[in-house]
């Protein structure tokens, strides 16, 4: 069967249906949008079922002729990294339409266009983690930015047009250099044989040293605006603030995963030299989003914006782990972009719950919560507490392989790395104080808990936040190969510890 194929076009299918539905169908909008992101969802477990994990070849591999005379093909497959990232979408998906299942009223165009807007996204994200034709990659990549676009800016608030005119001119940007790079891509293998944009062909090519650090600049700018890594980070918070809930676990949770896997596949499989080169300025701006992330989090007033900042951090945390170059580095960094996808989601479903029954996102407006909405309290708590890494939830598994392998190869930046798990303390602890507990605050008194549909929406994201902070090894034994085999290509090999130096 062509999963991949299938998977795409599945909510593209689901998209026609319902611009195909008169306008005042907004309630069966949502059923046909939730039905087939639960069929694209099943399909991909089954899909996942069939994947030989100690391969570090690409599977399900299909190839068609697209635009012949360039050398252009509709090529994809995937390997354990992103058929990772592929689950933790078209999970993420479902649960966010669930969850913020009202979010559609009152946007600028009519309820239908904000799911079409959804099953679109979907279907690029998986072809962006799919894609292993370059070409076809940056047609993905490019594609996503327009649902984003109209999804902020039509059924955001606030400044939601300035944010998504913002997070659309940066994408751009970065997209127009990556499109100068893969063009070079595309000169060089001519000069060395045919046109190609395929990815393996593409690998071994032989690149001068300067042409190679031109072109790796080119993605890695691209990708690091994405992720978002310091100093390409500043869209970020506007966007997250102005766009709904779900959107912005779209955002957060799901799209950054781009960047960050982009330079795994592509910066670090395409120019290998010139990731040697530029790793310690790389590792450099991993530690310091890390901590200034960190800080703009401590100080943040804004629940939305307090979310955004950690994302920072983290991102921090999760390009660390790629340019450390050891296995441990690069495990923990891929199940770190799963594990960071759904402790976002719970933190910014839960506060779009928060800030719809409270009419603030102003965090000291939330005081006493856990008396008067204790189920919506601990499920922001249980979600803060995964984001600062507490162990025996997800995120602690991923940082701490992060941590050991970024120390091994890294140890001075590792250990700088480690007073950001403090900041989040900070960051994560004093607005659970103020918004959990502490006096009620005046307008609090009569806010409603969870209903049923909200407790369904939000119980499997925590269930795979306390799962994975246990029993991580489903992921990590389809996650290890393909890092192994990364760093092995590379040529590094993970350092052995010694014993007292004998």
């Amino acid at each position: 069967m062509n999963y991949l194929t299938t998977l795409m076009l599945l909510p593209i299918l689901g998209a026609v249906l319902i611009a195909l539905l008169p306008k005042s169908q907004g309630l069966f909008a949502k059923y046909a949008a939730l039905v087939t992101t639960i069929l694209v969802a099943v399909l991909t477990v089954v899909m996942a079922r069939e994947f030989i994990r100690d391969s570090t070849d690409l599977q399900f591999v299909e190839s068609y002729d697209w635009i012949k005379s360039f050398g252009i093909k509709f090529a994809v497959g995937i390997d354990g990294i992103a058929l990772v990232l592929i689950l933790m979408s078209v999970i993420l998906t479902p649960i966010v339409i669930l969850a913020g299942w009202n979010e559609s009223e009152g946007g600028r165009w009519s309820v239908k266009t904000f799911y079409i807007l959804i099953l679109i996204l979907e279907a690029m994200v998986i072809g962006v983690f799919a894609a292993s034709d370059v070409f076809l990659f940056y047609v993905f990549f490019e594609a996503m930015l327009i649902p984003v676009y109209f999804l902020i800016g039509g059924y955001g608030s606030g400044a939601r047009t300035a944010a998504a005119v913002k997070f659309l001119i940066y994408s751009l940007f970065g997209g127009l250099l990556m499109l100068a790079s893969i063009i070079g891509l595309y000169v060089i293998s001519g000069q060395q044989g045919d046109h190609t944009f395929d990815l393996q062909t593409l690998s071994t090519l032989q690149i001068s040293s300067t042409t190679q650090n031109l072109l790796f600049l080119g993605f890695f700018i691209a990708f690091a605006i994405k992720a978002p890594l310091f100093p390409f980070h500043t869209w970020l918070p506007d966007a997250a603030a102005a766009g709904t809930p779900g959107t912005s676990v779209l955002l957060l949770g799901i799209l950054d995963k781009v960047g960050t896997f982009g330079m795994i596949r592509y910066c670090l499989t395409l120019f290998p030299d010139a990731t040697k080169t530029f790793t310690p300025v790389i590792i450099v701006f991993s530690v310091i989003s890390i901590l200034y992330g960190a800080f703009l989090a401590i100080g943040a007033r804004d629940i939305k914006r307090l979310i955004a900042y950690t994302s920072i951090s983290h991102f921090g945390f999760i390009t660390l782990g790629i340019f450390a170059m050891t296995t441990q580095g690069h495990s923990g960094a891929t199940l770190y972009m799963f594990n960071h996808g759904f402790s976002t989601a719970a933190l910014f479903l839960v506060a779009g719950w928060m800030i719809s029954r409270r009419g603030s996102s102003t965090i000291s407006d939330f005081g006493g919560l856990q008396r008067i909405t204790p189920v919506m309290a601990w499920s922001f708590f249980l979600a803060g507490m995964s984001s600062l890494a507490l162990p025996g939830l997800s995120s602690f598994v991923s940082e701490f392989l992060v941590l050991v392998g970024t120390y091994t190869r890294y140890p001075a930046a590792a250990i700088i790395a480690t007073f950001g798990i403090v900041l989040a303390a900070l960051y994560i602890l004093i607005p659970v104080q103020k918004a959990l507990h502490g006096p009620t605050s005046p307008g609090n008194e009569n806010l409603s808990d969870l209903n049923l549909r909200e407790k369904i929406a939000i119980a499997p994201v925590m269930a795979a936040i306390v799962f994975l902070g246990f029993y991580p090894a489903p992921l990590l034994n389809v996650i290890n190969p393909i890092a192994q085999h990364t760093i092995a290509q590379l040529g590094f090999t993970d350092p052995v510890p010694t014993n007292g130096g004998k």
